[in-house]
């Protein structure tokens, strides 16, 4: 289970597993800055999602990782603001060995941040008063 909580400010923090997510809005949106805005950490969720496979993979086989990086683009619907398409592009140096392109392909698309993505889950929002029983639905 993930817990959210509201720390002050537009500051929003996620706490799971023993670990805090914090979040918080730019100042040019009435935040202090100290934290990316959510979507900005969902943005980088696919990213270093795909990240964590690109260095399992290169680890696996002993490739340095020190010059690899993804360049990752987004485009969003210039009338509605939403987000249409995710670009990763993983830049290698040139010592980077050849036929391992497609299968680094491979490995930074077995991302779980993408594939729940392709497959979305389902959401439920619901209200409970804290410390009553919920109401039968």
């Amino acid at each position: 289970m993930i817990e959210i909580s509201f720390p002050g400010g537009l500051r929003v923090d996620a706490e799971a597993f023993g670990t805090t997510i914090s979040t918080d809005q730019p100042a040019r949106a009435g935040g202090d800055g100290s934290a990316p805005a959510p979507f900005l950490l969902f943005l980088a969720s696919i990213g270093t999602c795909a990240g964590i496979y690109v260095l399992s993979f290169c680890r696996q086989r002993g490739i340095p990782t020190d010059d690899i990086r993804i360049r990752q683009s987004m485009a969003a619907n210039p009338v509605t603001g939403a987000l249409e398409h995710v670009g990763l592009d993983i830049q290698v140096p040139p010592s980077f060995p050849m036929k391992y392109h497609a299968a680094l392909v491979k490995a930074a698309n077995s991302c779980a941040v993408k594939k729940a993505l392709e497959n979305p889950p389902s959401f439920q929002t619901s209200v409970n008063v804290a410390g009553q029983a919920q109401a039968a639905k």
